[in-house]
């Protein structure tokens, strides 16, 4: 049994006066990067222990006013979510799965002790930010428009207690493609200095806390000739990338992802999972111990290792470096393959029979 669906929020709109020109929109738009440019709106709904969800708005793009007291800013009380708009070649903006968003939002709020967000708020949300800035996602082959939900506690005190008053604000950036000149086999240096989450810790949660935890990690990966950074749980099994889940293939087809309770339980992953086993791949979740990654590979037994998320969607790997080792990977055509569909269902070139897709701007 589903929960009924919640009546829809009254926003506010207050136009941006200094909103870009079209013109200038367009050459934004030629080579937009990733999370550098911001759309001319932003939506902001603020929650009091008093009043519930209330305010709805969508507002002019611009600086946020705190004060240096806010509970943010002193005990992390902050989580986010990541997803992306399409143009299909209709004209029509599509987003993937954001249900799901919506709901991983809430498990993140409710383990950082914050209120929940209903989805249909969530959703609400987005389809209010499209319809004043739909004309920012862009057209051009690979690029989409990035969405930033996030939540923090503004309430200004310094007790250590969870905070009654907390704002939603939703951003919007225009993204470039994410590989120029195609796919490329990315680098990975092993950390076992380091960890990024613990069990009982944050680690399921999209709050900021666990990036900022990879950080120095990832900076010694780049010290080290790589792209990314892979951590070790406690027990010696692999959990996932600085921002990305972590997939083996085996030799017999099956597909082999970390299962724990510090890995953020991703949306693209779990995607790619179902397609795989809509063609037949057996799927497991469960621990993989870093030697039987590496004797997996030795074998000949693991062919195939790749790391998804919402940004890249699908990276293979191609070297696994740590202290005193270097493993070159084995690239196979699976994971590109994967990729493939998923995109081309993402962006409409493929029908969605699983009705992933959401229309933003119906």
């Amino acid at each position: 049994m589903t929960d009924a669906p919640l009546p829809p929020l009254d926003f506010a709109v207050t136009k941006n006066l200094a909103a870009v020109s079209p013109a200038q929109r367009a050459e934004l738009l030629e080579d937009p990067g990733f999370g550098t440019i911001f759309t001319d709106h932003m939506v902001d709904i603020c929650w009091s222990q008093k009043g519930g969800w209330h305010r709805p708005r969508v507002q002019p793009y611009g600086p946020i006013s705190l004060s240096p007291a806010a509970a943010v800013l002193h005990y992390a009380q902050e989580v986010f979510e990541g997803l992306k708009a399409y143009r299909h070649a209709d004209g029509g903006i599509y987003t993937f799965r954001p249900e799901e968003n919506g709901k991983r939002l809430q498990r993140s709020a409710r383990r950082l002790a914050m209120p929940e967000l209903p989805v249909d708020h969530f959703l609400q949300s987005l389809e209010e930010l499209i319809a004043v800035d739909g004309a920012w996602v862009p057209e051009k082959e690979g690029q989409t428009l990035y969405l930033r939900p996030f939540m923090f506690a503004k309430e200004a005190f310094l007790g250590v207690r969870p905070a009654q008053k907390y704002a939603y604000y939703l951003i919007a950036s225009p993204a470039g493609s994410y590989f120029t000149g195609g796919v490329k086999p990315v680098s990975i240096w092993l950390s076992e200095s380091y960890a990024r989450a613990a069990k009982g810790g944050t680690g399921a949660a999209k709050t900021g806390g666990n990036y900022a935890s990879s950080l120095l990690p990832q900076s010694e990966a780049y010290e080290k000739g790589c792209d990314q950074v892979v951590f070790l749980d406690s027990d010696g099994n692999v959990e996932e990338l600085g921002g990305m889940n972590i997939v083996f293939v085996k030799k017999d087809g099956t597909l082999v992802t970390p299962a724990s309770e510090s890995i953020l339980d991703g949306i693209t992953r779990n995607s790619l999972l179902e397609l795989a086993a809509d063609r037949g791949h057996a799927v497991e979740r469960r621990g993989l111990s870093l030697t039987e990654w590496r004797e997996g590979v030795a074998s000949g037994d693991i062919v195939e290792v790749f790391a998804c998320g919402t940004a890249a969607v699908v990276t293979p790997i191609g070297t696994l470096k740590g202290e005193g080792f270097e493993d070159a990977q084995p690239l196979g055509e699976l994971a590109l393959s994967l990729r493939e569909e998923l995109t081309d269902i993402q962006y409409g070139r493929r029908e969605d029979t699983k009705g992933w897709l959401r229309r933003l701007d119906a």
